[in-house]
């Protein structure tokens, strides 16, 4: 559903769905039902200021009636946030698509405490592009080649590639060794992830989850590894590496749960999503980007492998 309030800073304006009925006459009494303990005054302006709007960007004033919608759109006061200290690299752009190199520790898109600081906030403003949507995501704790489209007119025929498993995408990672397991190896298994609950969890069933896993190079105890995911699970390589006891270095979930703790941005998760294939829909060409991040634990590793 198509908001009908443009992006500002970035952002998209909020979608609320209001109830059907219930003790509250307008939708100002509803709103102040949710919200009214935080900013009641607040509520107020904004339907005074026209603010809020219901589809076709018809203004909401304090008497609209509950009834008269069924969604209405809003801006958020988005909090104050200090800027992380990692910066986005642009790989290509062209009038269809954005493909760029996302550091560690930025989200993909708003979400919890981060809205202004995460990729797609940060480019939409940067570059001016308020139609600015990712194709895929990252977790906010790695890093590495993400899509995004430029374009609505041709946006589809990208999301396809997505949605009928058409783009391979290829992932590195720092961890230890173990001399037990043989390379190149699968993993298989069944992952379920709850939305109340950090991890995700393996169970017994038939598989929805494969990851090819190739030891790339070892040096001083660690391996550089090659992960190829068949399929998108959240956390799936993180769970599939620790499953075989070499979990991710710098891993705060996997395998072990480790308290909640400010981000140290000299210890980023070890994990890269290194390139990107597919062919490109509209020129029938095959294209490939390859994420210019490095791993630092390995680069580490290769400092202390040659010291005198």
């Amino acid at each position: 559903m198509k908001s009908p309030l443009p992006v500002r800073d970035g952002v998209n304006a909020t979608r609320l769905r209001l109830p059907a009925a219930g003790p509250w006459a307008t939708a100002l009494d509803y709103m102040l039902h949710r919200w009214g303990h935080v900013d009641p005054d607040g509520i107020r302006e904004r339907f005074d200021r026209g603010e809020i709007v219901g589809q076709g960007g018809v203004r909401l004033h304090r008497g609209t009636a509950l009834s008269e919608h069924t969604f209405i759109w809003y801006y958020r006061t988005l909090p104050a946030e200090q800027r992380l200290p990692v910066e986005i690299n642009i790989l290509h752009q062209d009038e269809n698509i954005l493909v760029v190199d996302k550091p560690h520790f930025l989200p993909t898109t708003p979400g919890g405490t981060y809205i202004s600081e995460s990729a797609l906030v940060r480019l939409r403003v940067q570059l001016d592009i308020p139609d600015l949507i990712p194709m895929h995501r990252l977790d906010r704790l790695t890093a590495g080649v993400l899509l995004f489209s430029t374009n609505p007119a041709t946006r589809g025929r990208y999301q396809v590639l997505f949605e009928k498993r058409r783009v391979q995408k290829d992932y590195e990672a720092v961890a230890p060794v173990d001399p037990e397991h043989e390379y190149p190896l699968l993993v298989r298994n069944r992952m379920v992830k709850s939305r109340t609950y950090l991890l995700a969890e393996t169970v017994a069933g038939e598989p929805n989850t494969e990851t090819r896993i190739e030891l790339l190079d070892s040096r001083g105890g660690l391996g550089r590894y090659r992960l190829q995911p068949h399929t998108g699970k959240t956390h799936q390589l993180r769970v599939h590496m620790a499953s075989l006891g070499i979990g991710i270095l710098h891993d705060p979930f996997y395998p072990v749960l480790l308290d909640q703790a400010p981000d140290d941005f000299g210890r980023p998760l070890q994990l890269l999503a290194r390139g990107i294939r597919f062919t490109d829909p509209l020129s029938g060409k095959p294209v490939e980007y390859r994420s210019q991040l490095e791993l630092s634990e390995w680069a580490a590793a290769g400092l202390a492998h040659t010291a005198p």
